[in-house]
């Protein structure tokens, strides 16, 4: 039927409301009623545009090239790719100033940290700090982010050596180190990627419930795994859960402790907590914080040597490769056996480290008002780790310690990595070997300091409070890690995300509805228990698109609303129930499975001898509804604007009008 036939029905159905059945129930008081319209037919390829763009391209990146000559669309896109050729115009000495302060102090910060956090990743100390060089000074030149600090990260450096000793158990052999390489390329890939083909949104299916319990469990793996050195134990179980490792720790207690070790480990941890928590208490005092793992590495390194406390059993670094990162191009498994393992490992930590940079370069992005482009940063990101698997560096991703010390160093732009990358260099040319004494027990207390503060117990709490599905979801991510592995923990994480996001797309909530006394507001009975019913009628809310997931339930939950309303108003001496409204503004799509749970409805109702009604369809639903003939079905004269126009016209005199 064409658009103007329905909409001179419409307009006939309702002028005979008005003139006819309904003037002999509520006299000359019925207030104007306006139809439902219908949206203007779109063409199937305008509907597919509509879909592309909204899904891809809804922060329109293409705009600006509009009306652009073609250097000017060159420089344009330059400037997309490479944002620094951007900023960098409205650069100044007092940007600089502030750059060059945050720079150096993540500097202080980042070199214990990588060269703890290679132990992590079962990898000689120089590439943590080879990664640190490289990925910071690619990212500074195609981020989007002002604040965030890239380098290594305690929980990817984890779950990369975890997955990659899974495979090759000897993490000193040349293949482990080749392997680490391969993985890296393929996570820059996965993240470059997904942000070239504008999949950016697949990150966010891990929900903040998971990804608090993730890192939470991720968090105590680690610190567990640091009583090897905080110990001093030499025999250590490679498994990373709770319980093996504390078997582990207790079973070398009698002969596999070493005091000195203890000594030095727990009073350097001591230290390190002392000044985050004065750095908490007084946010002036962040530098404090920011340089007390340099000055526990400068102190214990120069007490070990003047000690030769080595010679006692206090196990120490030995040797930190001199000079700057040699290629490792030729070191990737393209093919062979490893292949297949490095794509995984790429993927999983590839999928990790983006969502943790994201949420990170969010966080500071929304302190200082500013857009932050998540496809950009994916391809930023991507670039970094597929240049530093060429590099002999792993994967990294910004890290939260780094990036907040950063934030309140008073950084400015992105050179403020530039200027932590060239203190690297800095580093890697000239100091590296005064590493060699720096005891692994203070490496192991800069690990303990920096991932305690991973571990939000306020952030649980709050989900109890707010959403117990949430807090579900948060404890079986923390439990799958801690009492499994990483991976265990990171599976568990995304399939309870997935199952949350099928439980509310397949069980949407419904509500029934009832009048606000003196108004013609329609609200949940339940939310508001002054709302009354009216008589007659059942008012039905639906909060959920229509789709063939949820079509069946839906139907069935208002054909059960009907039957115990029908059984509560009869044992209450109520009139039996004569028509019944969806409510269907928060119905933003249906699909025909959904189409024809509605005519199954219509036609059980029809056998009760109710009459289905319909308030306020959206433009898609009503488009879908026309094309399937269900509004002939039920009648275009069933078919309303609002509940209280439906209630006004087929409800008892006076309803419906203030």
């Amino acid at each position: 039927m064409s658009q103007r036939v329905s909409d001179e029905i419409v307009a006939k159905a309702m002028e005979e409301i008005r003139s006819g059945a309904s003037s002999g129930r509520h006299g000359n008081t019925l207030p104007h009623v306006y139809k439902v319209g219908a949206p203007p037919k779109q063409t199937l390829w305008q509907e597919i545009k509509h879909s592309v763009v909204e899904t891809f391209f809804s922060d329109k990146p293409f705009e600006k090239f509009k009306d652009q000559t073609a250097s000017a669309k060159f420089f344009l896109g330059l400037q997309y790719v490479f944002p620094i050729f951007d900023w960098s115009r409205n650069y100044n000495l007092k940007k600089f100033r502030g750059d060059l302060v945050s720079g150096l102090t993540i500097a202080s910060l980042c070199i214990p940290q990588d060269i703890a956090y290679a132990k992590l990743a079962n990898l000689d100390p120089q590439y943590a700090l080879y990664t640190s060089f490289v990925a910071p000074l690619v990212y500074a030149f195609m981020g989007s982010s002002r604040d965030i600090a890239i380098g290594p990260v305690a929980v990817v450096s984890l779950l990369l050596g975890t997955m990659l000793s899974d495979e090759i158990s000897d993490y000193h052999s040349h293949e482990y180190l080749r392997l680490a390489f391969t993985a890296t390329f393929f996570a820059g890939i996965t993240q470059m990627a997904l942000g070239v083909l504008r999949l950016g949104f697949l990150i966010d299916f891990l929900s903040h419930a998971a990804i608090v319990g993730f890192m939470g469990g991720a968090a105590i793996t680690i610190a567990l795994q640091q009583l090897k050195g905080l110990l001093g134990i030499q025999k250590f179980t490679k498994k990373t859960d709770i319980v093996s490792v504390m078997r582990s720790v207790f079973n070398s207690a009698h002969h596999g402790w070493n005091w000195q070790t203890i000594v030095i480990g727990l009073a350097f941890l001591a230290f390190l907590l002392t000044t985050k928590y004065i750095a908490k208490k007084n946010k002036k005092f962040f530098w404090v914080a920011a340089i007390s793992p340099m000055i526990s590495v400068i102190l214990s390194t120069f007490f070990v040597y003047i000690t030769r406390a080595d010679k006692k059993g206090v196990s120490i670094v030995r040797h930190v490769k001199k000079g700057v990162n040699p290629s490792s191009a030729s070191e990737l498994y393209l093919s062979g056996k490893y292949l297949g393992a490095g794509i995984r490992i790429g993927v999983v930590s590839g999928m990790v480290a983006l969502t943790e940079a994201v949420a990170i370069g969010r966080t500071f992005a929304a302190m200082k008002d500013y857009s932050l482009d998540g496809n950009k940063e994916m391809v930023a990101m991507g670039a970094m780790n597929i240049v530093g698997s060429l590099t002999s560096c792993y994967v990294a991703t910004g890290s939260f310690s780094r990036s907040a010390v950063n934030f309140m160093a008073g950084c400015r732009t992105a050179v403020s990595n530039i200027v932590m990358s060239m203190v690297l260099l800095l580093t890697l040319l000239l100091i590296t070997p005064l590493f060699k004494y720096t005891p692994n027990a203070v490496l192991a207390s800069i690990i303990i300091a920096a991932v305690l503060g991973l571990v939000n117990v306020d952030a649980a709490i709050l989900l109890w409070k707010i959403d117990k599905f949430d807090f579900v979801a948060c404890m079986g991510a923390f439990f799958g890690v801690i009492f499994k592995s990483v991976e265990i923990g990171l599976l568990i994480a995304v399939g309870i995300s997935f199952a949350k996001i099928l439980l509310q797309v397949t069980r949407p909530r419904t509500a029934v509805l009832g009048k606000l006394p003196g108004t013609t507001v329609y609200r949940n009975i339940q939310q508001y228990p002054k709302a009354t019913q009216i008589n007659g009628i059942l008012i039905v809310r639906v909060d959920s698109a229509i789709y063939f997931s949820n079509s069946n339930y839906i139907k069935e939950r208002i054909l059960r609303w009907l039957t115990d309303e029908e059984a509560q108003r009869t044992t209450s001496g109520l009139s039996r129930i004569e028509y019944l409204i969806v409510e269907m503004s928060p119905v933003t799509d249906i699909d025909t499975s959904g189409i024809h749970a509605f005519e199954e409805l219509y036609k059980s109702l029809q056998k009760r001898e109710v009459q289905l009604m319909l308030a306020n369809p959206g433009p898609v639903v009503m488009e879908k509804l026309d094309a399937s003939k269900l509004t002939n079905l039920i009648g275009v004269d069933k078919i309303f604007l609002t509940v209280a126009d439906a209630v006004s016209t087929f409800g008892p005199k006076g309803e419906g009008v203030v």
